[in-house]
């Protein structure tokens, strides 16, 4: 039964990463425009970094779960 759930986790986990990761890109395409207001830029790039940790964390927990439920 273990092995059933770490296996929906890695799945879940590994989709969350995978919206953090294109969140991630879009933002930063956002705050490389030269045509959007600074303060647009500003939150990208907040936003981006907030991506990141959480593109990182998904991916490292889909890690985890994948090899447990290989045991």
């Amino acid at each position: 039964m273990d092995k059933i759930q770490n296996a929906a986790n890695y799945v879940t986990d590994s989709v969350k990463g995978a919206t953090s990761t294109a969140s991630k890109e879009a933002n930063k395409e956002v705050a490389k425009d030269n045509n959007a207001s600074l303060g647009t830029r500003a939150s990208a790039t907040k936003d981006a970094i907030g991506d990141k940790v959480d593109e990182k964390k998904h991916n490292t927990s889909a890690d985890v779960n994948k090899e447990a439920a290989k045991h």
